[in-house]
């Protein structure tokens, strides 16, 4: 093969490599500064942005009870984070998770169980990348209600939940003291539906709530300009099933889920409890 003909060869294999690196169909006089094929992969990307699922506890609990919870989503490809609720004062709390909640970038789904409920009431108004809130046999109180007060909506009864409770003082606490639910009762009021030597495992680790939270009242609540959800436990004997018909009536417009549970939906019946999370995520 003389020079000029490898010459030409060469040029052939470059210009077949050129035409290779074009889409089909492109026109080629399409400058290579078309910003469009960019932008609309970007904006496909980050419609498929999972959301991180941030899943927080109520009273008389801690993170672990969304362990199984947090394992079905995790499956399905989802960053979980279970951060501690302080459980000191509706204040307190809210605060501490809204400064949490800063911390992430992104879309979050943020989900609360019992107490839990009203303090992501709080924390969540305001936060631009909450998406969706999802209550878990929760609170959800309205603006200046405390949660005393929601869970007397609709001729809501707890006495024998608070007949139960064990208080002790604790340093500085202002008129507060700590509750806990007497361990001899705690199957039978939070999860009587959930595998005994599990709740029983529950009773002993729980952490104490303040009286203090019992009084707070709440600010403008998140679920008044955030989609909600809500999860009602029709056999719950900590939060009174009517008051939680009540609160998802106004709250969660129609996103309802009613099923017979306890109390401890999340360990007793994980799988419907991740089945609304997922709703929610996907919504």
């Amino acid at each position: 093969m003389n020079i000029r003909t490898s010459r030409i060869a060469l040029a052939g294999v470059l210009a077949a490599s050129t035409l290779a690196l074009i889409p089909a169909g492109a026109n080629a006089s399409t400058p290579a500064t078309t910003s469009t094929p960019a932008t609309t992969a970007a904006a496909k990307s980050n419609h498929a942005v999972k959301p991180t699922v941030v899943l927080v506890h109520g009273a008389w609990a801690d993170a672990s009870g969304w362990n199984a919870v947090t394992r079905r989503l995790q499956a399905k490809g989802y960053t979980v984070i279970a951060p501690p609720n302080l459980l000191r004062s509706l204040d307190e709390d809210s605060a501490y998770l809204k400064s949490f909640l800063a911390t992430i970038s992104g879309p979050i789904v943020l989900v609360g169980h019992s107490y839990g409920g009203a303090v992501i009431t709080n924390a969540a108004t305001g936060n631009p990348n909450v998406t969706s809130l999802v209550y878990i046999s929760a609170y959800a109180p309205d603006q200046g209600e405390t949660i005393a007060e929601a869970g007397a909506l609709a001729g809501g009864d707890n006495s024998v939940l608070v007949s139960h409770l064990i208080k002790r003082p604790y340093p500085n606490a202002t008129g507060a003291v700590d509750t806990t639910v007497d361990p001899a009762w705690f199957p039978k009021l939070f999860a009587a539906d959930a595998p005994l030597n599990e709740t029983k495992l529950m009773a002993t680790q729980q952490r104490p709530l303040s009286s203090a939270a019992f009084a707070g009242e709440t600010g403008v609540p998140a679920w008044k300009s955030i989609p909600a959800y809500y999860l009602v436990s029709l056999d719950d004997k900590t939060i009174p099933p009517v008051a939680e018909k009540a609160m998802a009536a106004r709250a969660a417009k129609g996103r309802t889920v009613e099923i017979h549970s306890s109390h401890a939906a999340m360990v007793a019946h994980p799988a419907q409890v991740t089945d609304l999370i997922l709703r929610a995520a996907r919504s």
